[in-house]
């Protein structure tokens, strides 16, 4: 099963990396170009046009590298128990992939349709709580021998805590994060490898943490060195296939999508990696642990609450413009010092939050 976290990493990186130049110049023929608001920084209007929906590209070779890893590994000549696809993670795709189509339906009005807006609010909307409503009642179905199902009913920080909240409220509770995700996702995709950059740091923590899951699962409790901290996770292993897949493409993906952008990913990745994000952190249950894991998501998700509530309440800006990343530039930053810096703000939160999920286990010892 470690053979398919690398060769899942591996061959999304050698797809995006191979792939997105032909869908580049597929998108430039038909004149997928996008849309640059008049009201953002100067320095962005040499980006008219760019091609995007770029997201299909990641998405394609996170899939083919997940099935292609256990192809090569012989799950099709002898499948076992630890090497077969889980529904665990086919239900994380599947929420990747719903969500990156409601985002390429958007994509493609904006585009094709010239509507700027895209989708009307509410049928996008409706997209995703169809897309994540399934997801959410799905991952409650397929308990394995030990009861154990994708998702749990109980919220969860680095483990499962506190009382079960039910079906009902877990489904809304798994519908805010999905959309919360995303929207911290669409927002942060506002400057050239941003969001791609982020997304890696991301889903290399959930490599890590699916591979520890696994390794200190109750499953194996009469092997482990701390058996009061163990994890009861449905199939945390091939969640961290999952996340080296998206962790290859996404990393191929910006060798392209870095500046300059020879595209952007659009609506179709943004939807999609803030969707798998929520999925993977709901599968691992560490759902709360995403709000660290993901700060750099959560820091400009309320910058732009902050700028309209502020305004709303007051009259004034809090920022010159929000998301926060063009608040710096308009102070000066030049774009590459903006990404840069907001990885290494990323990096730091990924940072912490593994130190927070080691220190919950070393804590129980």
């Amino acid at each position: 099963m470690m053979k398919q976290i690398l060769f899942a990493g591996v061959i999304g990186l050698f797809l995006t990396l191979v792939g997105t130049p032909l869908l580049i110049k597929l998108l430039a023929r038909k004149g997928y170009g996008q849309y640059i608001r008049d009201d953002g920084p100067r320095e962005h209007a040499s980006k008219r046009g760019t091609p995007t929906m770029g997201g299909i590209a990641f998405i394609f070779a996170t899939v083919a590298a997940y099935f292609l890893a256990k192809v090569i590994t012989g799950y099709l000549e002898g499948p076992e128990v630890d090497t077969a696809p889980t529904f665990s993670g086919l239900l994380v795709l599947g929420l990747m992939v719903g969500m990156g189509l409601v985002g390429f339906l958007d994509d493609y009005i904006k585009i094709v349709k010239r509507r700027s807006l895209g989708l009307r609010a509410k049928a996008k909307m409706a997209g995703q709580l169809i897309v994540g409503i399934a997801f959410a009642v799905l991952s409650l179905q397929f308990a394995d021998n030990r009861g154990n199902t994708p998702a749990s009913t109980k919220l969860s920080f680095i483990t499962d805590f506190g009382w079960t909240i039910g079906p009902v409220l877990f489904v809304i509770w798994a519908l805010f994060m999905i959309l919360a995700m995303s929207n911290g996702v669409n927002l942060t995709d506002g400057l050239d490898g941003l969001a791609t950059g982020a997304s890696v740091l991301v889903f290399g923590a959930y490599t890590f943490i699916g591979v520890w899951q696994f390794q200190e699962s109750c499953a194996n409790a009469l092997t482990l060195t701390n058996p009061g901290a163990c994890y009861e996770v449905r199939d945390p292993l091939d969640l961290a296939v999952v996340a080296s897949a998206l962790m290859g493409s996404c990393l191929g993906f910006l060798w392209w999508n870095t500046s300059p952008a020879k595209i952007f990913m659009g609506d179709t990745g943004s939807l999609a990696l803030g969707g798998v994000l929520a999925g993977l952190a709901i599968c691992s249950r560490t759902e709360l642990l995403m709000a660290v894991l993901g700060g750099l998501f959560v820091l400009i998700t309320m910058s732009v609450v902050i700028q309209v509530g502020s305004f709303r309440l007051t009259g004034k800006r809090v920022f010159r413009m929000a998301p926060l990343q063009h608040h710096f530039e308009l102070k000066g930053w030049s774009e590459v010092l903006v990404v840069v810096r907001f990885w290494i703000i990323q990096g730091i939160c990924v940072i912490v939050g593994l130190g927070i999920f080691y220190a919950g286990w070393a804590a129980d010892k």
